[in-house]
């Protein structure tokens, strides 16, 4: 089974972080009865000082560089993975896709709509390379802008209701789509390093509501159980 993790800054992590990846594949190692492989294209981490993915400076010296494999960007969204996603599926075989996206394209690219529209044809592009794809997919958690700016909050609010719906229309017994719930407990101002960006607890939070996701609708795995 090979998993690719899709996302933006929240997903990619900067030089040091252990990010949610890292939790996700030791809870996959841990409980997974099956061999797996995490695969994708991209293994770096973005780099503050550069502001580029250059870095490969893990928090967790036992990550192993085989499973370090996502498609996630500082800055990029469902605008940005939507055109890339079906080469991405196709090249590396992917059977899982674990997407949490969206946060970015509200808050610099496209409304609520543009990004629901840009979050179907992400499905159907990941749909054509493998007929099969299982998708789990991550609704937006909103930041700390959306605490002072009313209308992104609503923004916000109006794509997670556009993506629940994405999800009913398109969901397939040949390639489900799951919508993961909003890790239960999840404090932007205890669970991130500024607001948006998870720290320690919140990476395990949102590896969490992928494990948890997957354990509860398709008996893959486990309950996570890593949870601080």
């Amino acid at each position: 089974m090979r998993f690719t993790f899709v996302g933006d800054s929240m997903t990619i992590g900067r030089a040091g972080d252990f990010t949610w990846r890292y939790r996700m594949w030791q809870h996959l190692d841990s409980v997974l009865g099956t061999p797996f492989e995490i695969v994708g294209p991209r293994s770096e981490l973005y780099d503050t000082g550069t502001n580029t993915p250059v870095s490969y400076a893990y928090g967790a010296p036992d990550f192993p560089v085989g499973a370090r494999a996502h498609l996630a960007g500082w800055g990029e969204g469902w605008l940005h993975m939507a055109p890339v996603i079906a080469d991405t599926v196709s090249e590396h075989r992917t059977d899982v896709l674990l997407v949490s996206l969206g946060l970015i394209d509200l808050g610099f690219y496209t409304d609520s709509g543009q990004t629901a529209l840009n979050a179907r044809a992400f499905l159907a592009a990941a749909r054509t390379a493998n007929p099969h794809v299982k998708m789990v997919l991550l609704p937006v958690i909103p930041n700390i802008r959306a605490e002072s700016d009313a209308p992104f909050a609503a923004e916000c609010d109006h794509f997670n209701e556009l993506l629940a719906k994405a999800v009913a229309d398109l969901d397939d017994p040949m390639s489900p789509i799951l919508l993961a719930s909003r890790p239960p407990g999840y404090d932007i101002h205890r669970d991130t390093y500024d607001g948006t960006h998870p720290g320690p607890t919140g990476e395990h939070r949102l590896a969490a509501a992928f494990a948890d996701a997957m354990h509860q609708a398709w008996g893959l795995g486990g309950p996570y159980t890593a949870l601080p």
